[in-house]
């Protein structure tokens, strides 16, 4: 006390503090504005730093140098850095330097939430982090009478950051990094607040310097000791600021400094009723003190007491909504007010514990001053309300109080209350957290709907998720909870706490079962992150531990980049670390039907984990350290063709689709929201039981002039209001999604019926249209201006200004409230403001507001006979199944049209039935009245196609597996329509999506049949008949018609070119006949301009090769039109009726449907031609070289484009036959023979260096195959690839293989160069080669296939001799020699040729001496030619294949060579054949090679 007596002693009582301005000298980028009270940094955009300011004054004691950040710009890191210094601004040398914490001499800033003197960080974990602070923020820096350094940040005290100050400081402002202009605040208020604060002072150094962060070491491996210390010492730091900041405040109120604005009585403005920022030890408030949440509700209970700002006035309505309930405690939220003073409160326990000047609501009783009162109250009970439950409460200005329970009063509660009394929350037991909100008439009669329905003796059914959905389990860790209906876990004080937050599925995992989840929220203070695997413990049993990797039994877990089992490391270093993972990535684990399991990490296997795991396993995550929230994705959310697969990437959940382009909805969303269909349709869950907490808002911010619109596609006609439709500038990752969106009162701008609303207050009533009178089938949209100006639209038609002032970078959010269900965003999302005066957009506008009235002529109907258990209704178009599934069918009341689309709606179903409703085409004859002609279900019908799940059945036998999405997963609102196309193909539309042909051969008078079975109880027509149109439209159609003979006249007669829809990199030329990407490795896409007719090949030429790239072209084949799609960077990224193949292999829309299909296409070399080709039976071959590979994949529509990607090393094709294709064989052929002539006549050096480079440039560049085909080296004869799928090649090694040599022979196992026909072609080399010094010509082996040999000892030892040795070998020649099967071994025993002595037969062909010849050794014959080699018998022998069974006649040769010199040429002298060789040498010849040809015998 003597200490504080002192310290008030030494404050002067009386100042006179001069109006705080910034000086005149600056950063070089500063310019002060405002009589030098405000400060921008120019340039923001492009520079980040020189933004230094200083005060024009040193800081008096006590005063308070605060300023107002006015702008950000968020592309930089950093933020505003401020502090004091002891440098006079007059005297700092000009230019100021870059950045405040390069000031020396004495200066104290805080950086983000570091403390920095002379840029030595001196506390590392101080205080609010500035980094953090937005637009509007505040903060002020303070030199006490004592010395001390305090930092404020929206007027809250961080404590003492520095001791022992200079009297004479100024202050520092660096508008660094996204902070771009603030403004000097007047703080007459605060700087008196200020003065009672620093009462406080000794206890709050006390408290700091007991706390020593930077002890903290960031190299403790152990993440459980890191976040202890961190735990415990933030803690010990907050209690210590808390403390001092809280008595300041009360000290302040009670000293009159801090005063109420009682002049007027607008709620909307400083007196809209807020959170007192005193109060209960475990508070948090958010949303500017609109919202108070428990903290660590799991393991307190109590301590959990706020009070409003201010004292209520008479007849003002205090409400509170329900936010948040566990159900672990006893007792819940208690309500009511009190005379205490919240500023001077010493906040207890629970409120009841007051004994004087407090009225307080507990369950159905009334407390005064802690002791009942009345023990019956009211119709509610306060325990039993549940989320999103109001309570409320007034004092009237008689003196009495009331409370109000979802708007319904509940009559006096107590009389002679006080005239002054603040309203009090007690977030007791149940409650956890809970908003202030403003009175909603439509909100309470949606409560008070919402009761009655749960007190129904017999609840009807709701839209229940599905009994075997995979969600988490309700037990989990002690800071763990379960949201989102079960699909989200979250540890909900996630600041204080990182351990006990492990969550278990609710089921056991099935084999081959993903449970994936994504991780939504992370805080950064912590160590580690989320940690994923298995385990065979339930939920209900488990002990939940601290972390999972503490369990010793049934548990396998991935933690970090390791693997542990049972608590024990098994894979220290396995896959991508998780404690890298940021907001958004995903994390999976998959236990297969062997028992292996895999982890994944954004859709890519991490590789095996561990084997052997048993069946009976569930799923579990452990919120540890980093990792707050993650959500269970669902595949099956993800119906649309172009929707989300197993191996969609990271970032974000749709990363397959560019968000640059397409709006769609965010994945974040309200608690009872949900998101399908890629993003593009939001519905709310449990429609009938639950309004609200449904806020959806799209994935990027809008564009200025670009129109978000979306379709109402369900309604549920139960409560009030619904719809409401806006804009924010809140990101939804920094959103916290509260009931409705007009309960945010910063930065929203909402629709609301036909109020328009800012911040939660109406500036607007009676706007041009009315949201709440929209219907099924309306489209809204939504469109901010150049000018800032919010547009709202209804069915294209634009209801004018709803607000000006709207800034860039608001994000679209539309509240599924009330009677709305679902909603999907309408395609093309992308609309922008039409121009005035428009011809085209008055076109568009009108055409878009045509619409076919229900139950006109023109629209599809059902026939009137159906199955006994039907009902149709409203002109036939709707039919409701009255009891189970039998007895449930109907049909079209004609048969369908060619190109006619039969589609019906969804409009209701039961969830106590399985499988869905079956739909398809039968050629039954019936009309009205024929009900006995109906069978009892699909089954019983002779001549029938349907769809029933994702299968095809013809005549009740499958004829087609994993068509399309599943049925079974249709929901209320879907569509599903068929389609019998012209060439009598059957084809299923599922929401406005063609899944291609599910049949063919579809009789033309075939009828549609639909079957009500399993969950789908009623559904409704919502096709136009194509056959009833005007004349107008008749005479249209045959003017069309005439203009389709004419198109495919010209498309039949005219060239081949690329479309103008290309890739960003490609360049075409050449009349479009050529392609060429002019940078990077993809983005090469090119497109015919026209669709491919029947038989009809399309083939390029691969003109450019750039061998810096790895992999190379594809080509394939896409059923849409290219100017109606966005092309993506590769072909494989296609994910919608694309057929392509790419290396050896053959892709549907993206996945692998054939492996090692034909030659590989990264195999191809210049000259090589590729094509792709449909025949009549559309079937896609792949040509290469010319020669047909097969049928890659089948069922290819009738209308299809042929796609080419220039990937990797290919960079420019040419259509073959083209102009272009031409002109570049011209161009190269004059460059031939330029390169040719220079090679001879120039000898100078720096010539013959360009020249050389030129070569190398043909080399890569266009040739024809036809004029310089490539001629193969004797290394390539023996090392040049094949193809491993070749017949041929695999026949001839089975027939090697069957001779019984050993493998020690051979260079490689399974080694084999194959020269059948078709390999030869593919390769498009020469037949002919030249080998050897001097050259000599050889034949390749066409027929024939290689198996290469080891040299043996004796020719290595030679060529170990000496370079020269080797070198000379390049000089042989090559050549052939045949032989009989059973010669080859004693050859290669002897490592040489055999004459038939020494093979010990006699000799079988008898050669005349020549006059060279005089000596009598025998000769050895060979061949350059292999036909020559191997004429006669002699060398042929029998083989039977024995898979096949079939005979064939065998030839066996070996690939010699032979030294120059060392033979003579047959014929010189005696006539014999010139491509005949002998020789009596034997050293002189080496066997590199066995050949074997087989033929067919017979």
């Amino acid at each position: 006390m003597v200490t504080h007596n002192s310290k008030t002693c030494s404050f002067r009582s009386s100042v006179t503090l001069s109006p705080p301005s910034f000086h005149a000298k600056k950063g070089q980028l500063v310019t002060l504005t405002q009589t030098y009270k405000t400060a921008t940094r120019n340039h923001a955009t492009q520079e980040f730093n020189h933004g230094l300011v200083l005060s024009s004054f040193p800081l008096q004691d006590n005063q308070i140098f605060e300023v107002k950040i006015d702008k950000k710009i968020n592309s930089w890191s950093g933020s505003i850095e401020v502090g004091v210094t002891c440098c006079d601004p007059n005297t700092i040398e000009t230019p100021f330097p870059s950045s405040a914490t390069e000031l020396r001499e004495g200066t104290w800033i805080m950086s983000g939430n570091s403390v920095l003197k002379d840029g030595r960080s001196i506390n590392e974990n101080y205080g609010t982090d500035l980094d953090k602070l937005e637009e509007g923020d505040r903060v002020g820096v303070l030199r006490t009478g004592l010395g001390d350094l305090i930092f404020f940040v929206n007027g809250v005290s961080q404590g003492i950051a520095a001791s022992n100050l200079p009297s004479r400081v100024f202050a520092v402002v660096d508008m660094y990094g996204k902070c771009a202009q603030v403004t000097i605040m007047d703080n007459t208020v605060q700087e008196a607040r200020i003065h009672t604060n620093d009462l406080n002072n000794v206890a709050t150094a006390a408290a700091a310097a007991s706390i020593h962060l930077n002890t903290i070491t960031s190299n403790n491996s152990h993440n459980n000791i890191t976040n202890a210390n961190i735990q415990a010492a933030t803690a010990a730091a907050s209690a210590a600021v808390a403390a001092a900041t809280s008595s300041g405040i009360a000290a302040a109120s009670t000293s009159g400094l801090i005063r109420e604005n009682s002049v007027g009585n607008n709620i909307n403005g400083l007196n809209r009723i807020r959170f007192h920022e005193r109060n209960g030890s475990l508070i948090k408030l958010g949303n500017n003190n609109r919202t108070a949440e428990r903290k660590r509700p799991f393991d307190e209970f109590n301590n959990g007491v706020v009070m409003t700002h201010r004292a209520l006035r008479d007849n003002e309505m205090f409400e509170i909504r329900l936010d948040r309930l566990v159900d672990k405690w006893s007792g819940s939220i208690e309500v009511g007010v009190t005379i205490h003073n919240p500023g001077q409160l010493d906040f207890p326990a629970t409120m009841t514990n007051l004994r004087n000047g407090t009225t307080m609501m507990s369950g159905c009783g009334i407390l005064t001053n802690g002791k009942g009162t009345r023990r019956e109250y009211g119709q509610f009970n306060l325990d039993e309300l549940a989320e999103g439950d109001r309570i409320g409460m007034m004092r009237k200005s008689n003196g009495n109080l009331h409370y109000f329970i979802n708007g319904l009063d509940q009559g006096v509660a107590a009389s002679r209350v006080a005239e002054q009394v603040w309203g009090v929350v007690d977030l007791y037991g149940m409650a956890v957290k809970v908003t202030i909100v403003d009175r909603d008439e439509r909100d309470e009669q949606n409560l008070i709907t919402r009761r009655n329905l749960a007190l129904r003796p017999n609840p009807e059914p709701l839209d229940l998720q599905p009994s075997d959905k995979l969600m988490f389990h309700s037990a989990c860790g002690s800071h763990a909870a379960v949201i989102n209906s079960g699909i989200t876990s979250h540890r909900p004080n996630a600041a204080d706490d990182f351990n006990f937050g492990v969550v278990l599925t609710n089921r056991f995992l099935k084999p081959n079962e993903v449970f994936e989840v994504r991780l939504d929220k992370m805080v950064s203070k912590w160590a580690g992150s989320i940690e994923i695997g298995v385990t065979t413990h339930s939920p209900t049993d488990l002990d939940f531990p601290s972390t999972m990797t503490n369990i010793r039994s049934g548990t396998w877990m991935m933690t970090g980049n390791g693997v542990m089992h049972n608590g024990t490391t098994t894979i220290d270093d396995y896959g991508q670390n998780l404690d890298k993972l940021k907001v958004g990535d995903r994390v999976a684990v998959v236990r297969k039907d062997s028992g292996v399991l895999h982890f994944f990490v954004n859709g890519e296997d991490q590789g095996v984990a561990a084997s052997n795991v048993p069946e009976r396993v569930y799923g579990v995550i452990d919120l540890y350290g980093q990792a707050a929230q993650a959500t269970i994705i669902d595949v099956t959310d993800y119906r649309s063709p172009d929707g989300l697969d197993s191996t969609v990437t990271s970032g974000t959940l749709y990363s397959h689709i560019d968000s640059l382009q397409d709006l769609r909805f965010h994945h974040l969303h309200g608690r009872n929201a949900r998101i399908s269909n890629s993003g593009l349709t939001a519905s709310r869950q449990n429609a009938l039981s639950e309004f609200n907490d449904s806020i959806v808002m799209s994935n990027r911010p809008l564009r200025e002039g670009e129109m978000f619109e979306i379709q109402v596609e369900r309604m549920v006609d139960r409560w009030s209001g619904s719809i409401e439709a806006g804009v924010t500038l809140i990101k939804p990752e920094e959103l916290e999604f509260p009931n409705t969106m007009t309960d945010i009162d910063y930065d929203t701008w909402m629709l609301s019926g036909s109020a328009v609303m800012k911040d939660g207050n109406t500036v607007k009533n009676n706007y041009g249209c009315d949201l709440d009178s929209l219907n099924i089938g309306y489209r809204l949209g939504m469109l901010r201006t150049a000018e800032g100006a919010l547009h709202y639209y209804i069915n294209g038609e634009d209801q004018g200004v709803a607000i000006d002032g709207v800034p860039q970078g608001v994000y679209a959010v539309i509240d599924l409230y009330g009677i709305c269900a679902q909603v999907s965003v309408n395609r093309p999302g992308n609309r922008t403001l039409p121009a005035e005066n428009s011809l085209a957009s008055s076109q568009v506008m009108e055409s878009s507001q045509i619409s076919f009235p229900i139950g006109s002529e023109n629209t599809h109907r059902f026939c009137s006979a159906t199955g006994k258990s039907i009902e149709i209704t409203g002109s036939c178009l709707t039919a409701n199944r009255k009891a189970g599934p039998e007895f449930s069918l109907l049909f079209s009341a004609q048969p369908l049209d060619t190109e006619d689309i039969f589609e019906v709606r969804l409009d209701s179903t039961d969830s106590r039935w399985a499988g869905s409703l079956r739909l398809g085409l039968t050629t039954l004859d019936i009309a009205d009245g024929d009900s006995n002609k109906v069978p009892c279900d699909l089954t019983s019908l002779e001549q029938v196609i349907y769809l029933d799940g994702s299968t095809v059945y013809r005549n009740n036998q499958i004829i087609k597996l994993n068509y399309g999405p599943c049925l079974d997963r249709l929901m209320i609102g879907d569509r599903v329509g068929v389609k019998r196309t012209l060439d009598g193909t059957l084809r299923y539309i599922i929401n406005g999506e063609d899944y291609g042909q599910a049949a063919s051969n579809i009789p033309v008078n075939s009828r549609v049949v639909v079957e009500l079975s399993g969950q789908t109880t009623q559904v409704t027509v919502t096709s136009v008949c194509r056959g009833n149109i005007s004349p107008v439209d008749e005479s249209q159609n045959i003017h069309d018609s005439l203009e389709n003979i004419l198109e495919e006249k010209e498309i039949s007669t005219s060239r081949l070119e690329f479309h103008e829809n290309r890739g960003r990199n490609i360049c075409l030329s050449h009349s479009s006949t050529v392609g060429r990407r002019a940078e990077s490795y993809n983005q090469g896409v090119v497109v015919s301009l026209r669709p491919l007719p029947e038989d009809t090949l399309f083939q390029i030429s691969l003109t450019k090769l750039n061998t810096k790239w790895s992999s190379s072209i594809s080509v394939g084949v896409i059923g849409n039109p290219p100017e109606r799609i966005h092309l993506p960077v590769s072909l494989l990224h296609l994910k919608k009726d694309a057929w392509i193949v790419s290396g050896d292999k053959v892709y549907h829309n993206s996945n692998v449907v054939q492996n090692r299909y034909g030659t590989n296409l990264d195999t191809l070399l210049v000259n090589h031609s590729v094509g792709v080709l449909v025949d009549k039976n559309r079937n896609l071959h792949v040509y290469i070289n010319g020669v047909d590979q097969g049928v890659a994949v089948d069922n290819i529509p009738p209308q299809c484009w042929a796609v080419f990607d220039l990937y990797g090393m290919c960079e420019e094709v040419a259509i073959i036959g083209s102009e272009g294709h031409s002109a570049l064989i011209a161009e190269n052929l004059e460059l031939r023979e330029y390169v040719t002539k220079e090679k001879w006549i120039e000898e100078d050096e720096d010539v013959m260096k360009s020249s050389i480079k030129v070569n190398k440039d043909v080399k890569n560049s266009m040739t024809s195959s036809q004029m310089f085909p490539h001629m193969l080296t004797k290394i390539e004869l023996l090392t040049i690839n094949s193809r491993r799928s070749c017949e041929y090649r695999n026949l001839c090694s089975n027939f090697k293989n069957s001779l019984g040599i050993p493998a020690v022979f051979f260079e490689k196992v399974g080694q084999a160069i194959c020269f059948c026909e078709t390999c030869h072609k593919l390769r498009g080399c020469s037949s002919i080669s030249t080998a050897g010094n001097p050259p000599k010509n050889f034949t390749l082996p066409i027929h024939w296939v290689i198996f290469p040999l080891k040299l043996r000892d004796d020719c290595l030892a030679r060529e170990e001799e000496g370079e020269t040795e080797k070198e000379g070998r390049e000089s042989w020649h090559l050549a052939f020699h045949g032989t009989k099967t059973a010669h080859v071994r004693p050859m290669l025993d002897a490592g040489k040729l055999l004459t038939p002595d020494e093979l010990g037969l006699e000799r079988t062909l008898e050669k005349s001496k020549s006059k060279q010849d005089d000596s009598d050794a025998p000769l050895l014959y060979f061949s350059p030619d292999i036909s020559e080699a191997t004429v006669g018998v002699y060398c042929k022998g029998m083989f039977v294949d024995r898979k096949s069974r079939k005979e064939y006649m065998a030839k066996t040769a070996l690939l010699l060579e032979v030294e120059p010199g060392s033979y003579k040429v047959g014929g010189k002298d005696e006539g014999e054949n010139e491509s005949i060789w002998v020789t009596k040498e034997r050293g002189n010849t080496i066997i590199t090679g066995l050949l074997v040809s087989l033929d067919m015998a017979g």
